[in-house]
């Protein structure tokens, strides 16, 4: 089939080129020249693993193109996804502006049997609006039809190639016949596809990522009652997440979500429930558990330090909102090094891959090292805010001989209370006691 796909962004480049590699002609548009121009030499602007080799190898083959001629991808196209960003306003529901220009600058240009798909995340009644506004410019009815993404950062390219469920919603079964096979290449092991209505599927969406945030806010509120009453999360974890029922998805306590979607979501479905005159007061909930687990570590380091931190170093590992990602969008990091930089202490970060988005906010107020082991280097103290599988098993001891003080504020559990007092550490972790070590610090 022939695609056009407007957006370059995480969703429309990760999904055209995967529409790509399975045989299909795809076009991606946007309208940043640079950005065209980049992608074109195989220069993928967003760190996923695996994405720029399948792009590079989809480019090659002419399957995969990109372009910022729209009325040329359009009119060529069968199938048309809609993959613009649709930011956050200041209300929480999200800002349509974007979608609604490419609507009216499309619609000149659709051909008489062509499928307008949204993959943009977009409050229920969008799809509505897009065919309503398709009639009004063209006097005919288009079909318009709605694919949520489910893509996790990370890994991206697996959940596309291997999704759990494909959903689309849609007016006419015949559209969702045109879908299916579309998406038959990547549902060879019976993983359903999923058809029903534009407004449940645009609602799927929302409540997927909703549930999801509510299961992190929920086992981080439990771990700092942990904190307060002597248990450990990771016991409780294990005592609940046996049962069927509950499982253990999501239930690691940290230092709370970040990312471009759950953040984005959750306040967008309260946006919509308050439109409709009802109180969404778990999304609000949620939300707010949020905000305050992102000041955990910093609790925690005002706390050991007694709010005196002017002059001292800290270490910081992890700055991407996770691992395997160089999206740094609502990273709990960027709350710790703001109260870093407030009181008078210095940072000083590693990141696999998120540093440099790192620098474009910050500039010379950090420093930047090339190595985790580097970023301890005289620290007084070092946090740690994402998974990243290079910190999982450190040399230890290289750590304590690089440090001036050997405390460890881990905001993700990566290592055992006890082994961390043995190793000669004061250590700080989420839902657990804190250990402190006989050794000087």
């Amino acid at each position: 089939m022939k695609i056009a796909m407007i957006g370059t962004g995480y969703v429309g480049l990760v999904t055209g080129t995967c529409f790509a590699d399975s045989g299909n002609e795809v076009a991606c548009v946007d309208i940043d020249e640079t950005k065209i121009a980049r992608l074109r030499e195989g220069k993928v602007p967003i760190y996923e693993p695996g994405l720029t080799e399948l792009v590079i190898r989809n480019s090659e083959s002419g399957r995969l193109t990109f372009t910022t001629d729209l009325k040329a991808a359009v009119s060529s196209s069968r199938i048309i996804y809609l993959a613009v960003g649709t930011p956050p306003a200041a209300d929480g529901s999200a800002d349509l502006t974007a979608l609604k220009g490419v609507v009216d600058a499309m619609a000149p240009h659709l051909t008489a049997d062509a499928i307008v798909v949204t993959k943009s995340t977009v409050p229920v009644g969008t799809n509505q609006f897009i065919y309503e506004r398709l009639e009004e410019l063209l006097g005919r009815q288009v079909d318009v039809a709605s694919n949520p993404e489910f893509l996790k950062e990370g890994a991206a390219i697996d959940d596309f190639m291997k999704p759990d469920r494909v959903v689309v919603g849609v007016r006419r079964p015949e559209v969702g016949e045109v879908l299916a096979e579309l998406y038959r290449p990547f549902l060879r092991t019976d993983h359903p596809f999923l058809t029903m209505s534009p407004q449940s599927a645009e609602l799927t969406k929302y409540v997927a990522n909703a549930l999801l945030s509510t299961k992190i806010s929920f086992i981080n509120e439990m771990a700092n009652l942990c904190e307060h009453m002597g248990g450990d999360i990771n016991d409780v974890r294990r005592g609940i997440g046996h049962d069927s029922r509950i499982g253990f998805a999501f239930l690691f306590p940290g230092v709370g979500y970040g990312g471009s979607c759950f953040p984005k979501d959750v306040r967008a479905l309260a946006s919509m429930a308050r439109d409709q005159g009802l109180n969404p007061r778990i999304m609000d909930a949620v939300d707010e558990v949020n905000q305050h687990q992102k000041t955990i570590l910093v609790s925690k380091i005002d706390q050991h330090f007694k709010t005196d931190i002017a002059g001292k170093r800290f270490a910081i590992w992890g700055l991407a909102f996770k691992p395997q990602t160089d999206d740094i969008r609502e990273a709990p990091a960027l709350t710790l090094i703001d109260y870093l930089l407030e009181n008078g202490a210095l940072p000083q970060v590693h990141d696999p891959e998120a540093s440099e988005n790192i620098r474009a906010i910050y500039g010379s107020k950090l420093i930047y090292c090339e190595s985790a082991m580097d970023a301890l280097n005289g620290a007084d103290a070092l946090a740690i805010n994402t998974e990243w599988k290079a910190y999982h098993n450190p040399n230890f001891e290289e750590m304590r001989s690089r440090m001036n003080g050997h405390i460890v504020f881990d905001g993700r559990n990566l290592y055992e209370p006890e082994k961390m007092v043995e190793r000669g550490f004061s250590y700080h972790s989420i839902g657990r006691p804190a250990v402190y070590s006989d050794a000087p610090q």
